[in-house]
Formats: structure tokens, sequence, C-alpha cells
């Protein structure tokens, strides 16, 4: 997910704290806002557009998904649904959440409390974050069974799969260029995901 940072939680983006806004204050913030915030503990952060490379794999990952989700009982939502991670007083925008059976939404219909998979697509921006504390809040939601990183410099996505004792397995693309997702038994493709996507082999 691409976004500027308002806060000074991380050292590499710019420092422009709005500190001390309540869950209802950020809400309200929403609501009358043409742009879409993260909260996190009392602070937000402002996201900003996505470049091009970004976008495609996002479309690619939206209509496979999609396609392989027909007939069966999962979702598959976009950038616009908003995750709510109670834990930590986390809400957070995930580039792609999947849910398999009924999903539990905030009674507007705009926040997603049990995604079963989140894909977050990186930018060097956003890897930290990504790699780092926004997956140390999405590790707490309990629905949440695999988080996957796909990057938009090459060639390259990872799985990590929760396992029986709550830790969190790494695996990457086979030797036919797959990975499997074992939220929902499938196995996703990395011509696929990287379809039109001018782009270097890892």
């Amino acid at each position: 997910m691409t976004f500027k940072l308002l806060s000074n939680i991380l050292s590499f983006m710019e420092n422009l704290a709005r500190k001390g806004i309540s869950l209802e204050e950020y809400f309200k913030i929403e609501e009358s806002s043409e742009e879409k915030h993260e909260f996190y503990r009392g602070e937000i952060y402002a996201m900003s557009g996505a470049k091009r490379k970004h976008n495609l794999i996002v479309s690619n990952l939206i209509i496979t998904f999609g396609n392989f989700f027909k007939s069966k009982p999962c979702e598959v939502y976009p950038s616009d649904m908003r995750v709510q991670i109670d834990e930590f007083n986390h809400y957070t925008y995930p580039d792609v959440s999947l849910v398999c059976g009924k999903s539990i939404l905030n009674e507007k219909e705009t926040t997603l409390i049990n995604p079963n998979v989140i894909i977050e697509v990186l930018s060097e921006s956003t890897e930290k974050y990504d790699r780092g504390k926004k997956f140390q809040a999405y590790r707490n939601i309990p629905s949440l069974q695999n988080y996957i990183l796909v990057s938009s410099e090459y060639k390259q996505i990872e799985v990590f799969t929760k396992s029986e004792n709550n830790t969190w397995i790494l695996s990457e693309p086979d030797s036919e260029k797959k990975v499997f997702i074992s939220a929902i038994d499938f196995s996703l493709n990395l011509e696929d995901v990287y379809d039109k996507v001018e782009i270097e082999e890892e």
C-alpha cells in the first residue's frame, strides 16, 4: 500500500503528526475527506495514490481471485475496504483482503473485521512498515491465516501462513512459479499477478 505518513512512527517518511485523535474524530475525518486515512493508536496516516505497476498488480490479484471465487462462498475486497485490528486500536486499508464464509462488517459495511487473507503490494516507501509494524498488528487478527507480500520491483511473492502454534511460516514460489494460499486452498501463479507489468525477474 502507498501512503504518506502523517506521524513520526516511521523515520523514513515526513513528520506531519496529527496526534491525539479519537476514534470518533477519525471516523468523522474519513466521512468528510476525499482521501483515506489509516488510524493507529490516536494518530492518522493519509494515503496517497499508487503508481502504475502497483495498480496493475492489485487489479490482476482482484481479477484472479474474483474468477476463482465464482460459485464459492468467498469474497475479494480492494483497498477501499478498511480492516479493523481491535487489539492494536488500528484501522487500515490493505491492498487486497479475502474472506471465505460470511464477512463480518461494521454497521455501515465500511470496515471488515474477519479477513482470512491480507495482501500488501510493496513499495520502496512502505516495505519497512508492511514487513514490520503492520505485520505485527495483522498477526493479532484471529481470523487471519495468510499474509502475503507482493513485490512491485521483482517477480517475487512471499506467503506467511499461521501454524497451529500461532507462529508464522514463510513460503515462496515453487519451481512452477506458484505460491499456495492455504486459507482458500489455491495456488497463485506469478504470471497472473504480473500480467502486463514490466518487471524484472528476481
